[in-house]
Formats: C-alpha cells, structure tokens, sequence
C-alpha cells in the first residue's frame, strides 16, 4: 500500500457526459488503476453549459469555458477530485485555486474531414456545404477555398457524425483527436494538413485540472504527465492568452517539439478567412512560453490586432 492508499482510498473523476469524454476519464480511470489497484475511482457526470445550448453557435453564449465551468466549480467545491478535460476547451485563464496537473501524451492534432461522398477536401463540389462549429475551421477552409459554404453544426461528435452520412452536409470537420480514441478512423476521408487547417490551441491534448493545494492528487497522476506535450501546450496557450482568444475568435497555434528545439505555428483570420496572418517561430523548450507571447505580438503587428479588434468589436 503507497503513501495515496494509506490517506486516501477513494478519487472521484469529474467529466462531461458525452461518450467521448467518458472515454477520456475512462482512460485516465484505468491508467491510475494500473498504478495502484486499491485505489477506488469513480467518475461523475457533470452537464455543462455548452452541453445544455445545442441550437446557438458558442461565439454567441460565451465561447469554451462553458464546456468545463461547471466541472471547475465542482472541483473547487471538493464534490470531485480531479477533472479531465479536452485541453482545447480549457480557457488559457483558470480559477485562483486550481491547475492543469497533468498533460498526458498528445493523439494526433489534425483536423480531419469526413465526406459523404468519400471525396477529399480538394475534389468537393463548388458551394460545398461543410459542417463544423468552429471559426477557426471556418475561416481557415474559407481562405483555402471562397465557394464553400459553412454551416453551424454543434452536438458531440456521433451527432456530428451522423449528420454527415444522412447527406445533411457534404462534409464535417472534426478533431482526428476523438476520431480515433473512439475507434472510429475508418470515418475519416482525408487528414487535412496544417497548410490547410492549423489546428486549434491544445488540440488533441488532455488536460488533467486539480486543487493547486491538493498534493496527494498531483502526486498520483505524476507517472502520466508527457513533458514534451506540456512544453508545446503551454506555448500554444502562452499565445492565446496573450492575444485574450477564444472560440469566437479565429485562433490557431500548434507547437512542435524536436529534441530541445520548440517550433510554433500561429495564425489570426478574419471569420469569412479574407484577412490571414500566420507566421511561426522556433527556439528552446526553455522559452516556450516566451516564443508564444513573442509570436503573439508579432502576429498583432502584422495585421492580427485590426482583425480582433473588429470581431471583438462585433462581439
């Protein structure tokens, strides 16, 4: 019996309800179980705010805090130990009292596209209907190609997903991400390229939030945290924080780690993608999140600031 065993026998896992989030908290259930099979672990369903408004696109009703707000005031209340979270719904501002205690390892952070007809990005039709809940998708397909039309599709991800086989859309773009931690790769028609579609600010990555005093919890998640995945996250929210983004905001970023060396992708769009500026930078691990309030504001010098000050100013 370890030291968690001897003062804590029990850890409740707060998650959101979709099937996808409970395969994440299942993995992380199963993942600490192996550690130590005494302890016992249980999850709880936490509905959100951005589970409950399915028919207003999340620009609109506050952008993606409202996917872990609840969960967050369940964790500070004590109702819940630890709270697993996709990492690109978390804000790049958490509450006082909590903290992102582990980054396990990253799946795959491309988004991908799911055609009705089985046809690449590049082969669908002129006027294409594509379905996907995200300004950054949207404007990001909208630079690539002006004739598509873009079309608000939220619900999880079998919703979004059956939407596309009944021919509702021509195409969906969604997280290659939950795609394959649900099994279900053979949906995919095509991977689309960060030259095509950057993805979003911890895309792919799972955040795992705790109480900052809660040692005992940091201490038995430990073994699951991926240092170069916590590098390349923190820069790409180190970015985001600095230019106060979020879902009603075309954002992207996307950090790499090769040996010591990061290199981060950033871009701001206009939301119909005629307004584009991306730009990328590289340099130690060390400064990762430096690099990512540098390449901020070089983004905000080249033409990014005008652009968010518009939608913001339309928000």
């Amino acid at each position: 019996m370890n030291k968690w065993t001897e003062e804590r026998k029990t850890l409740v896992i707060g998650t959101r309800g979709s099937r996808l989030a409970i395969w994440q908290a299942e993995w992380v259930q199963n993942q600490l179980k192996a550690l130590d099979p005494e302890i016992e672990i249980t999850l709880r369903r936490i509905q959100t705010s951005g589970d409950k408004i399915l028919d207003v696109p999340l620009a609109k009703i506050g952008g993606k805090g409202l996917f872990v707000k609840e969960i967050e005031e369940a964790l500070i209340r004590g109702e819940i130990d630890l709270a697993v979270h996709s990492m690109k719904d978390v804000p790049s501002v958490l509450p006082d009292d909590l903290e992102i205690v582990c980054v396990p390892k990253r799946e795959d952070p491309r988004d991908a596209l799911v055609s009705w007809e089985g046809l690449p990005l590049e082969e669908l039709k002129k006027g294409a209907r594509i379905g996907t809940s995200s300004l950054r998708r949207q404007a990001q397909l909208l630079y690539h190609r002006r004739d598509f039309q873009i079309h608000m599709l939220r619900g999880n991800l079998d919703t979004r997903l059956r939407k596309v086989r009944e021919g509702a859309y021509d195409a969906v773009v969604l997280a290659a991400a939950g795609l394959r931690r649900m099994g279900w790769t053979e949906e995919v028609t095509e991977y689309l390229p960060a030259h095509i579609s950057l993805p979003a600010i911890g895309q792919g990555a799972l955040g795992l939030e705790g109480r900052r005093e809660d040692g005992m919890v940091k201490e038995l998640v430990a073994s699951l945290e991926h240092g170069p995945t916590r590098i390349g996250v923190n820069a790409e929210r180190a970015f985001l924080a600095r230019l106060e983004g979020g879902c009603q905001v075309p954002i992207a970023g996307h950090a790499v780690m090769e040996d010591d060396q990061v290199t981060l992708e950033g871009l701001i769009a206009s939301v119909d993608g005629q307004r584009y500026v991306r730009e990328k930078i590289s340099g130690s691990k060390d400064d990762s999140e430096r690099m990512g309030v540098e390449l901020a504001d070089r983004l905000l010098a080249a033409g990014g600031k005008p652009i968010l000050e518009e939608i913001y100013g339309a928000a």
